[in-house]
Formats: structure tokens, sequence, C-alpha cells
């Protein structure tokens, strides 16, 4: 069983009486935002289960029209508990996300972005006692489109991910890896995009 909730985002500060006008003449520049991505994974086979979930909270402000900035803090954890009930790998890994977005006016309240993110995380796995580390840069375009003064509606999609990871276990040596992919499909096969997300942002 499988359950995710996505919190796109909503503003602190937000638009006037009319909130399309505003956002194509005028734009957000002064603007806080807090936004975030809630997720809960849960799946058994038999007597197994592997749960995970993740909590990030982003918060930004628009330092220009059309200019946003913003940073992520979070914490992305998981736990394996095998037939027998023994928990057999249990992760904590918490992350540090600062982006900037860029929009453009497609037409009327549709906006198109680019984003830049540069998620860095630091993670334990407590039964094995080994640490990771990682540090990526992921860009990711999507589209916004304004429905009304209170509510907006995002989707995107990474076209470019590049980092490198780190395991140290407690005893072997320190493996290290990189990686780069600049193709927007998840695999030539499936020719679907890759970690396409959509939500609802809530303007105030």
């Amino acid at each position: 069983m499988k359950k995710i909730l996505l919190i796109a985002g909503f503003a602190l500060f937000g638009f006037s009486a009319n909130a399309q006008e505003e956002s194509t003449n005028k734009g957000l520049e002064g603007t806080f935002w807090v936004a975030g991505q809630v997720s809960f994974d849960s799946s058994k086979t038999g007597t197994s289960k592997t749960d995970s979930n993740m909590i990030l909270p982003i918060v930004g402000y628009f330092i220009a029209p059309s200019t946003t900035i913003g940073i992520g803090v979070g914490n992305i954890s998981s736990k394996d508990v095998n037939t027998l009930g023994v928990t057999t790998a249990q992760n904590s890994t918490f992350v540090v996300k600062p982006l900037i977005r860029k929009y453009w006016n497609v037409t009327g309240g549709l906006f198109f972005y680019g984003q830049v993110a540069a998620p860095i995380m630091i993670g334990k796995e407590k039964i094995a006692d080994s640490k990771t580390s990682s540090f990526a840069l992921e860009v990711a375009p999507g589209f916004d489109y304004i429905i009304n003064k209170w509510m907006t509606v995002e989707t995107s999609f990474t076209i470019l991910n590049v980092g490198s990871s780190t395991s140290t276990p407690k005893v072997g040596d320190k493996t290290t890896n990189f990686g780069f992919n600049a193709n927007p499909m998840n695999s030539v096969a499936d020719r679907q995009l890759g970690n396409l997300q959509v939500g609802v942002k809530f303007l105030f």
C-alpha cells in the first residue's frame, strides 16, 4: 500500500484582489512563500514490511518580480523489517535544499519557470552504523497556472541531475559515486518524464 501526500506550497503574503493581473504586471517582488513536500510510503510482502517518509518544508522570497530564492530543510527516513519482525535496515537522512526559480509569463495566468536546486543530504544507517553524504545539482523546468487569487496549480520535471555520494561504513573502505543524467526521461525504454511532480499552491 502506498500513500503520498504532496503539498506544493502556500504564500505567507499574497496578492491584492486581482492576483492574476498583479502576477502578470507587477510580479511578486517582496513576497515570502512557504512550500513543501510530504510523502508516506508503506509496502508489505507477507510479514516483511518497508516504511519510508519524507518531510521537506521550503521557505522562499521573491527578490525580483519574476525571480525567487528558497531553501528547504527536512528529513527522509526509512525502515525495513523482515519476516521474523527484526529490523534489518533503518535510515535517517537530513536534507538541505537551496533553490532559485525564474518565471516567464506565457499568457494570462500561465507561467513557465526554470528551477535550479542544489540538495545536500547527510544520513546514517543505524543497523550497520554507516554514514552517507551526497551533493547534487538539479535543473527542473515547469508550468504554474493561477486559477484564482488564492490558488495555483504547478507541475515540474527534472531534465538534469549531476552529483556525487559517499558511503562510509563502520568497517571497511569508503565508497564514492559520481552520477550524471541529462535525459529528461526515466529511461530510453519507457519515455516517461523523470520525477514528474504536480501540486497545488495556496496564496494568501
